[in-house]
C-alpha cells in the first residue's frame, strides 16, 4: 500500500461535511464519491493526476489523506472544497425562515471543487430526464469510460476528457445516453481544457465560458457555478422543480416560474444560490401535481 499523503485542517466554524459536498453526488451509490456523517472519500481528476481524498472530521479539525499522483494538489485545495473560504454571514435574511433555515445549518457551505469538466459531465447526462435514469446512465458511462481511482477503496475516477472526446456518439446509446446528449458531452470533452479555465474566472465571465459550449445552458451552467465554482448568486435556471419550491415558500403559489423565482429571489441579489442551497437541504419540498414521468430505458430502444 502506498502510504498517503496526510495533513490537517483547523476549522474556523462549523462545518456539516455531508450536507456540503452532497452536490458532488448524483445518486445513492455513485462510485465516485463516497459520504456519510463527518467522513467522506472522493475521486477526482487533477493537473497533477488523479488523486482520492478521504476526509474525516474530528472535533474542529477536518483530517485529510490523499493518494495518487495528484495528491499534493487535491490535498492543498481541500479548504475551498470544503467552502472554509466560502462566507455564509454575507447572506442576510429577509424572511424569517430563511433566518430559521441559517440557525439550523451552520454547518452548511457552498463547495468550490474547481473542476469544472468533472461537474459538467453528470450535469449534462441529467438534462431534461428523470433522476434515476440520469444516475443509472452515469454509472454506465463511468464503468465504459473510467479506471479505478489510487487509494484504498474501490472508487472510480471521473472519466478523463481525452476518452470521451475521441468517442464516436452511437458509443453512447447502450449507456442510455442519446445522441444529443453524448454530442454536448464529446464538446465538452473537447473543450475541457478552456473550460477548467472557469475555475479562475469572475461568476459573469465563467458562466459565458461554460454556455459557450452548443448544448450546455444556464441550467448546467448554474450547477457548476453552485458546485465547481463556489458562486453563491447561482441559479439553475431551468429546472424542473426549483421555481416550484421557491414560490410554494415564499408566497404559498403551488407553481412558479423561472421569472416567478427571480422575483422572489431579488432581495437576496449576490446570495441567490446560497438560499436555494438552503431551502434545498431544510426547507421541504412544493405539492406534487400530476403523475411522475415514466422511466425509460435508452440502452434498449
Amino acid at each position: 500500500m502506498v502510504t498517503p499523503l496526510a495533513g490537517a485542517i483547523k476549522l474556523r466554524r462549523p462545518l456539516d461535511l455531508q450536507r456540503t459536498l452532497a452536490p458532488l453526488s448524483h445518486g445513492h451509490g455513485d462510485p465516485t464519491l463516497r459520504l456519510q456523517p463527518g467522513e467522506a472519500w472522493r475521486a477526482t481528476r487533477t493537473p497533477a493526476g488523479p488523486a482520492t481524498v478521504q476526509l474525516r472530521l474530528v472535533g474542529q479539525e477536518l483530517q485529510v489523506e490523499a493518494w495518487g499522483e495528484g495528491a499534493a494538489w487535491a490535498a492543498e485545495r481541500v479548504p475551498d472544497l470544503v467552502g472554509e473560504n466560502d462566507r455564509p454571514e454575507l447572506l442576510i435574511p429577509q424572511h424569517s425562515f430563511i433566518a430559521d433555515l441559517q440557525r439550523r445549518l451552520p454547518g452548511l457551505r457552498l463547495p468550490r471543487s474547481r473542476a469544472v469538466f468533472e461537474t459538467l459531465v453528470p450535469v449534462i447526462i441529467e438534462q431534461k430526464v428523470i433522476g434515476l435514469e440520469a444516475r443509472r446512465a452515469y454509472r454506465a458511462l463511468l464503468r465504459r469510460f473510467s479506471e479505478p481511482a489510487p487509494g484504498p477503496l474501490p472508487l472510480l475516477l471521473p472519466p478523463a476528457p481525452e476518452r470521451i472526446a475521441n468517442a464516436p456518439y452511437w458509443e453512447f446509446h447502450p449507456l442510455g445516453i442519446e445522441r444529443r446528449r453524448a454530442e454536448t458531452l464529446i464538446r465538452a470533452a473537447r473543450a475541457a481544457r478552456r473550460l477548467e479555465e472557469a475555475s479562475e474566472m469572475a461568476p459573469a465571465a465563467a458562466l459565458a465560458r461554460v454556455t459557450a459550449v452548443p448544448g450546455i445552458g444556464p441550467w448546467s451552467a448554474g450547477h457548476v457555478g453552485l458546485v465547481a465554482l463556489g458562486d453563491p448568486d447561482a441559479i439553475p435556471l431551468g429546472d424542473y422543480h426549483l421555481p416550484h419550491l421557491v414560490s410554494w415558500l415564499f408566497t404559498g403559489e403551488r407553481r412558479g416560474s423561472d421569472e416567478r423565482m427571480l422575483e422572489l429571489l431579488a432581495p437576496y441579489a449576490g446570495q441567490r444560490g446560497r438560499v436555494l442551497t438552503l431551502l434545498l437541504n431544510g426547507a421541504g419540498a412544493a405539492p406534487r401535481r400530476g403523475p411522475r414521468l415514466p422511466l425509460r430505458n435508452l440502452a434498449e430502444s
